[in-house]
């Protein structure tokens, strides 16, 4: 098992599922491409329920020989982990795969001999579910949380990395950066909220 061997992560704001994503890196993965249409932290809960419904552990190669259909099952619970249990754990299952094929079934090694920022950005953004934000607000993770910092991390990571803000899980780490960070999000899908312009009425002369 590697670790992350950093500060405890207050992601999911349940004890046994944080203690899980701050030693398990895989576990932390799966947060993160769980991070989609759900709230935060159900989505970083999602690891721990799987791990205790699975038989075997829960790491890369394991999950990524997991026969398909019984995951599903482990997945869509009750209660279920994501809102689409069975495309998720189509998407898990592909990114053990993936890490099982490039990284020999080690999360970390995704950054541990990494050199630079944009080395370590265009190595997540190969992974299977994370786009181009996605990976952009997990290198951010990683440097402001685990300490995990090639030379020019911030820069791949903007405008994830920059300091004091609040905008992303990498800035969640207690109940109250939580709150300030879902305030940003509400604000932003206020500003892209398509504007529909209304008709103008038509005025009867006479």
């Amino acid at each position: 098992m590697t670790t992350t061997r950093s500060r405890k992560l207050c992601l999911a704001q349940q004890p046994d599922a944080d203690e899980m994503l701050s030693r398990d890196p895989f576990a932390l993965l799966v947060g993160m491409l769980l991070d989609q249409q759900i709230p935060m932290e159900r989505a970083f809960a999602g690891p721990v329920a799987i791990a205790k419904r699975m038989i075997g552990p829960f790491d890369p190669v394991t999950v990524a020989h997991y026969d398909p259909d019984a995951f599903v099952e482990v997945v869509a619970g009750p209660p279920a982990v994501h809102r689409f249990p069975t495309a998720m754990a189509a998407r898990i299952q592909t990114l053990a795969k993936h890490l099982d094929e490039h990284y020999g079934g080690n999360a970390s090694g995704l950054w541990c001999d990494v050199k630079s920022g944009d080395d370590l950005l265009a190595r997540l953004s190969a992974l299977p579910g994370f786009g181009a934000q996605k990976a952009k607000i997990f290198v951010a993770l990683l440097g402001k949380q685990l300490k995990v910092r090639p030379r020019g991390w911030r820069e791949a990571s903007e405008p994830y990395g920059e300091d004091g803000a609040y905008k992303s899980v990498a800035d969640v780490i207690d109940v109250a950066s939580l709150v300030k960070v879902r305030q940003f999000k509400q604000e932003q899908q206020l500003v892209r909220r398509p504007v529909v312009a209304r008709p103008l009425r038509q005025t009867r002369n006479g």
